[in-house]
């Protein structure tokens, strides 16, 4: 599956982006710094408030030059977002019987790498092994995060109310969904 590529991708003041591990925030300003003497370029990206979809008070400033290789990328699109839903209702995918802290490292790499693809793998697997058996308190963590990353940029991409969102991922999960009912484990 193939995300939308940044690739020498320019973005502009009012630009919805998504910055991994962070979330959803908007390009607020293209600023010009000095930094050790030499002129750098950056995005300044106010988050926003996951509940209200409006900024909150955490900013962070992006060098252009390292936009992509910092993972900077737009809001995944409709198409996109309907892939998403696949990969969270897909339960033909084997879970591993590793131990918890080999899953946890595991799922840390794939949500450290912006993916909204990635980030659906991590909640889907993880949701199904709940179903089985108790996460640990690490993994319970690591799916709020998840589902919070997320369906903050769902909601932003669709326009919806981020607790709709997670009501209709959580609907995915629960043990009266049809897609929840086959839990192959490895």
């Amino acid at each position: 599956m193939e995300e939308c590529s940044l690739k020498s991708q320019k973005f502009k003041k009012g630009d919805k982006v998504v910055y991994p591990k962070h979330g959803v925030g908007v390009i607020s300003d293209i600023e010009e710094k000095q930094i050790a003497g030499t002129s750098q370029q950056f995005y300044q990206i106010e988050f926003i408030a996951a509940a209200e979809s409006k900024t909150s008070d955490m900013r962070a400033l992006v060098p252009l030059a390292q936009a992509e290789s910092v993972g900077l990328r737009k809001v995944a699109d409709k198409k996109t977002i309907d892939l998403v839903f696949g990969i969270l209702k897909d339960r033909k995918t084997k879970i591993g019987t590793q131990t918890w802290n080999r899953r946890f490292r595991e799922y840390s790499q794939k949500i450290n790498t912006g993916s909204v693809f990635e980030i659906a793998e991590v909640i889907r697997d993880l949701s199904v092994l709940s179903i089985n058996k108790e996460l640990s308190f690490g993994e319970k963590q690591m799916l709020d995060n998840a589902k919070g990353l997320l369906s903050s940029e769902i909601a932003i991409a669709r326009s919806r109310p981020q607790d709709k969102i997670m009501g209709e991922i959580a609907n995915l999960f629960t043990k009266s969904s049809p897609a929840s009912l086959s839990t192959p484990l490895q």
